[in-house]
């Protein structure tokens, strides 16, 4: 049920001691591609939904028009992220802008291969990759450089959107790192936690650099596949 847990509530000192009312983000992955269909890296790249995708997205949504003040949809220039934020600013009424530092890494010579032909492409590296933030893949982006840009960006949309709630509809890399800057977690989170395609997470930021994460993974929203 749509309530506390998603909309925002009074001005309060929180249990865990943050100050004031934080800009709460609603994190929203974006619906499915082709290419995670066949569960290909898909980074730069610039698939459309399939159909299911476009389920997803207006299941999500349809979820998100219940929440009160959305006060606006921010989205990855991406055009999967884009489809999927179009639907969430309709139903919501709330004004959709693209934000340029929201897209999912660039995983360079390896855009659009599976993670097996990525490994025996590039053994040395790719064991490498995994087992290293700040390793790119060839011609890409690390997570280390992922981790930088999602933190500037929530830095600004904070600024810009205090005491407000947003929508922020990205990818799976650029969510897990604003799940990790949010738990104060190490870069171990990125390969333990799973994120479904349109689910739903929930973080508090506080005006006093205090966090609180509400909610993770969340597909209760979504049509039965």
């Amino acid at each position: 049920m749509i309530g506390a847990a998603e909309g925002q509530g009074a001005a309060t000192t929180a249990w865990t001691g943050q100050m004031g009312k934080p800009t709460r983000l609603l994190l929203l992955r974006h619906g499915q591609t082709e290419l995670s269909v066949h569960r290909r890296y898909s980074g730069h790249g610039d698939p459309e939904l399939t159909e299911l995708g476009h389920a997803q997205a207006a299941g999500a949504a349809a979820r998100l028009a219940a929440v009160d003040g959305i006060a606006a949809v921010l989205s990855s220039p991406l055009r999967r992220a884009r489809q999927t934020a179009a639907a969430v600013a309709e139903a919501t009424d709330a004004p959709l802008a693209v934000r340029d530092a929201l897209i999912e890494t660039d995983f360079g010579a390896w855009e659009g291969l599976t993670f097996t032909e990525a490994r025996d492409r590039d053994p040395q590296l790719h064991a490498a990759w995994l087992g290293s933030q700040d390793v790119a893949p060839p011609g890409g982006e690390s997570f280390a450089e992922v981790g930088k840009r999602v933190s500037a960006e929530r830095a600004k949309i904070v600024a810009e959107y205090p005491e407000s709630t947003v929508v922020v509809v990205s990818h799976v890399t650029p969510i897990k790192m604003l799940l990790c800057e949010a738990l104060a977690a190490g870069p171990g989170i990125l390969y333990r936690l799973h994120l479904d395609l349109a689910s739903l997470c929930i973080v508090d930021f506080y005006p006093d650099g205090g966090t609180s994460v509400r909610l993770v993974n969340d597909t209760s929203h979504l049509p039965v596949a």
